[in-house]
């Protein structure tokens, strides 16, 4: 059966899930129906505000809602501390040990899949970035502190192992962070957060982040 061009595969995420997996491009009614004739989990992404009577009706929950930080080199307002630094002589090991006690995603909150299903699943995204050579480690008086993960001026993942939380050390090591990227002189750098993570939101704006691009996300599981 042809697929409707607005329903789109994702096999990252089946490889990981073990079921077909698909993000719906648009809103309708008409792509809503096509979505039923495939067995598999799906997700949409629609501007808050929206209508959500046809999404519910079609089985669809809510799981959370994404904002886009960005900044310029101009906004950016860094924060100097000599002990924090970073680097990319990690272990895959050591950086796993900090995003499983930090990560609670989208796919977490989701009461279709596992806990463990939803960890593995930000474990082989992490690995992948790891083995592209697009994660630094942040480190703070030497020690491994937490990480950075990114693609190109986009930073994808990034976590601060629990033992160093609630210390104050995160705009230090989000500064030098930022900075590396600002370094490969894009003239933009952004990232995608849940906008109930307010500690890194908060995080964000004070170092000059600006923050666009709202969505509401919600799943479906097609058994």
């Amino acid at each position: 059966m042809k697929k409707n061009k607005y329903i789109k595969e994702t096999p990252w995420d089946s490889l990981v899930l073990g079921v077909n997996t698909y993000e719906i491009m648009k809103l309708s009614k008409n792509i809503l129906e096509d979505a039923l004739m495939f067995h598999g989990h799906f997700t949409i992404k629609v501007r808050p505000g929206i209508g959500t009577k046809l999404l519910y009706e079609y089985g669809f929950y809510y799981c959370d809602t994404l904002i886009q930080p960005y900044c310029t080199p101009d906004n950016f307002k860094y924060f100097s501390n000599k002990k924090a630094g970073i680097s990319y002589d990690l272990r895959i090991s050591d950086i796993l040990s900090i995003s499983r006690e930090a990560f609670y995603g989208r796919f977490h909150r989701d009461f279709n899949i596992e806990r463990k299903v939803a960890d593995a699943r930000y474990d082989a995204w992490l690995t992948h970035l790891y083995k592209e050579n697009n994660v630094f480690g942040l480190l703070f008086n030497g020690k491994l502190t937490g990480f950075f993960a990114f693609s190109e001026n986009r930073i994808l993942l990034h976590a601060l192992s629990q033992r160093y939380r609630g210390k104050g050390l995160g705009k230090y090591l989000w500064s030098v962070a930022c900075k590396e990227l600002f370094s490969k002189r894009y003239k933009e750098i952004t990232s995608s957060i849940s906008a109930s993570n307010m500690p890194i939101l908060n995080l964000y704006a004070s170092l000059g982040f600006k923050f666009r691009n709202p969505v509401d996300v919600y799943h479906k599981l097609v058994k």
